[in-house]
C-alpha cells in the first residue's frame, strides 16, 4: 500500500523551525535584564545573544545533512555547553533553563552516537550541582531531570523518524527492484519461448513447401506439427504471465528431435540414468533448447547427437554437431571452456548457480560441442529461478 501525500508529510522528521520555539523558555531572563534586576545586564545580555546564536547554529547544522558529521555542528555545540555554563554558574536562578536546551542541542547533534548518553548525563550533573549550591535540592532535581529528559527524548524522536524513513526508501527500492526483476524475468521469458517457437514454425514451414509438391502426406504431417507447435506455444506463454513455467527434459528432447529433422539435420537422441530433479529438468531442457535452436540457425551441420547419461551424484548432457560452429565469437571464461552468445552466458550462469558447468566449443577440426554437468538432486534457492532469465543468442 502506498502513503498518501498527507501521511508522507506526517511522517517526516521535524524541522529546523521545530526547535526554534524552545528558546522561549528564556523570556523570563531576558525581563530580568530588562528591568535591570539581573548583575552586569549588559554582560548577561551579550551571553543571552551568544546563547540563541550558538543554539541556532547547532540546530540547524545538526539537522543539515550536508553538514551533520562535519565539524561546524561539534563545535558549535562546545560553544553553546560554554556559554552554558557560564550562565549557570554566573546568574543561576531561571537562567539554568539553558541547561535543557544545551541537551536538546546535544541531542540532535550526538544522535545514533555513543557519545550521546555520557555527555547529556555530564551536563545534567553540572546542571544538578549548580542548582544545588545556588537554589535548593528541589531545583537541582528538576533541572537535571528536565537536562536528561529533553536531550534523550529529542535524539530518539529524530532517530525514530530517520529509521522510519530508510525503511520507507528501502521498501520503495525493494518494491521498484522486484518490479524490475519481474519485468526482466518476463520479457526474456517471452523471448525466449518466442524465439524458439518460430524458429520451429519457420523451419516445418519450409519444410511444407518442399515435401507439397511431391509428399503431400508429409506436408500435411509437418503442418500439423505446425499447428502443434503453436498450441503448445500459446499454453506456455500463459503458463510464462503467471510464472508458473517448468521445463520438461522429456519433452525438449522431443521437439529437438522433430526440429532436427524437420530441418533436414540427422538426429541422434539419447537418454540413460535415473530421474532427475524437477530443477535439473528444467535446467537441462533449457540447454537442449538453446543448443538445438543454434545448430538449426548456425551451425549449417547435417548431423547432431544429443546424448544424456546420469550417474550416481551429476548428469551430463552433450549435443555435438558436424557444422561450422555457431556463428559467434566464443569468449573464454576462467575455470570454463568458451562460452558463445548470449544465451550460452547465461545458462552457464544459471548452472553455475545450481552447482554445474557449461562448456562449449569447437569439436575437433569440424563441429561445435556443447558440454552441460548437474548434480543429480539439483536445489534452486527458487525453483522459479531456474527457468528464469536464460536468452536465446
Amino acid at each position: 500500500m502506498y502513503a498518501t501525500a498527507a501521511q508522507i508529510e506526517r511522517l517526516k522528521p521535524p524541522g529546523r523551525m521545530a526547535f526554534l520555539p524552545w528558546l522561549f523558555m528564556l523570556t523570563s531572563d531576558v525581563k530580568h535584564l530588562v528591568e535591570g534586576k539581573a548583575p552586569l545586564p549588559w554582560l548577561g545580555g551579550l551571553g543571552l545573544v551568544a546563547f540563541v546564536a550558538l543554539y541556532v547554529t547547532t540546530v540547524y547544522a545538526g539537522l543539515d545533512p550536508r553538514r551533520r558529521l562535519t565539524r561546524t555542528p561539534v563545535l558549535a555545540l562546545a560553544g553553546l555547553a560554554a556559554v552554558t555554563l557560564a550562565l549557570g554558574i554566573g546568574y543561576a536562578g531561571n537562567w539554568l533553563l539553558c541547561f535543557p536546551l544545551l541537551s536538546l542541542a546535544t541531542g540532535i547533534v550526538l544522535r545514533q552516537r555513543r557519545q550521546l548518553g555520557p555527555v547529556i548525563l555530564g551536563f545534567a550533573v553540572s546542571a544538578g550541582i549548580i542548582a544545588s549550591l545556588r537554589g535548593g535540592a528541589s531545583d537541582s532535581f528538576t533541572v537535571g531531570y528536565g537536562t536528561v529528559l529533553s536531550g534523550l527524548v529529542t535524539a530518539a524522536v529524530l532517530s525514530l523518524f530517520e529509521t522510519v524513513a530508510q525503511l520507507r526508501a528501502t521498501r520503495q527500492e525493494l518494491a521498484r527492484t522486484t518490479v524490475e526483476k519481474e519485468r526482466l524475468r518476463f520479457s526474456r521469458d517471452l523471448h525466449d519461448l518466442l524465439g524458439h517457437t518460430l524458429s520451429v514454425v519457420v523451419v516445418k514451414a519450409e519444410a511444407v513447401r518442399r515435401l507439397a509438391p511431391r509428399d503431400l502426406e508429409a506436408a500435411l504431417g509437418q503442418a500439423a506439427d505446425i499447428e502443434a507447435v503453436g498450441r503448445q506455444a500459446l499454453t506456455e506463454i500463459r503458463e510464462a504471465v503467471t510464472g508458473y513455467r517448468e521445463g520438461s527434459l522429456d519433452t525438449e528432447l522431443d521437439r529437438a528431435r522433430s526440429v532436427l529433422d524437420a530441418s533436414g539435420i540427422e538426429a541422434g537422441v539419447h537418454r540413460s540414468g535415473p530421474p532427475l530433479s524437477p530443477q535439473a529438468e528444467a535446467l537441462l531442457g533449457w540447454v537442449v533448447r538453446e543448443g538445438v535452436t543454434n545448430v538449426v540457425r548456425h551451425s549449417g551441420a547435417d548431423r547432431c547427437e544429443i546424448d544424456v547419461r546420469g550417474g550416481v551424484d551429476r548428469v551430463r548432457l552433450v549435443i555435438t554437431d558436424n557444422g561450422h560452429g555457431v556463428g559467434s565469437r566464443p569468449a573464454r571464461e576462467p575455470g570454463r571452456g568458451a562460452i558463445g552468445g548470449t544465451g550460452l552466458k547465461g545458462l552457464a550462469e544459471r548452472l553455475a548457480a545450481a552447482g554445474g558447468s557449461l562448456e562449449s566449443g569447437p569439436d575437433g577440426r569440424r563441429g561445435f560441442r556443447l558440454v552441460a554437468e548437474l548434480p543429480v538432486d539439483t536445489e534452486a534457492e527458487d525453483p522459479m529461478e531456474t527457468t528464469k532469465g536464460v536468452r536465446t543468442a
